[in-house]
């Protein structure tokens, strides 16, 4: 229960006034590659986050900057995750687990056999797939994430809530509602 309610504390200040604010220039996500991160998963015990995006996406951008850039969801990320952003369309290959997965051109711009992979051939961008500490795909969430609902589905898998058999949605309407109990919901 310590994380949640740290985790209010640090949304009260950014959503007080309906803003959200940025974090502090000094701190950021510490982003790695796919293959950093399958061996710190297993050295760790820690699960890996990864924003899957292109470069041309524009809610992709948005994610970043109102998301990924939000005080409270870069130190959860930071604490509980290793975090990994990958770019479904980039050209360089990545070997994980022995296979090495390829680019793959396709019209105009191609794909990455990995983010086609990771997101089970529905190619949507933004996407954020949750991988658990074994290397298991856990979830993948489509679509552009607001830092709220973003924080809410990290602590969902960071705080193992999904090992309870508790509903995703229902554990988010929840969340949402004590965030905007506590004043700090837009």
């Amino acid at each position: 229960m310590k994380p949640f309610i740290s985790i209010l504390i640090l949304l009260v200040g950014g959503f007080s006034l309906g803003l959200t604010p940025p974090s502090p220039a000094n701190i950021h996500i510490n982003w790695v590659s796919m293959e950093e991160a399958g061996d710190l998963a297993v050295t760790t015990g820690k699960k890996i986050i990864v924003d899957v995006y292109t470069s041309w996406c524009g809610w992709c951008k948005r994610m970043d900057r109102d998301s990924y850039e939000h005080d409270a969801v870069v130190r959860y990320i930071n604490e509980n995750y290793i975090a990994v952003k990958f770019n479904a369309e980039q050209k360089e290959d990545v070997t994980l687990g022995g296979k090495t997965f390829k680019f793959v051109p396709n019209g105009r711009r191609g794909y990455h056999e990995l983010a086609a992979t990771m997101l089970q051939g529905k190619m949507s961008y933004p996407s954020t797939v949750f991988i658990d500490e074994k290397l298991q795909r856990l979830t993948t969430v489509p679509g552009y994430l607001g830092p709220v609902d973003l924080l809410g589905v990290l602590t969902f898998f960071g705080d193992d809530v999904h090992k309870s058999g508790k509903d995703v949605n229902v554990y988010l309407k929840e969340f949402k509602e004590k965030v905007s109990q506590t004043g700090t919901g837009k």
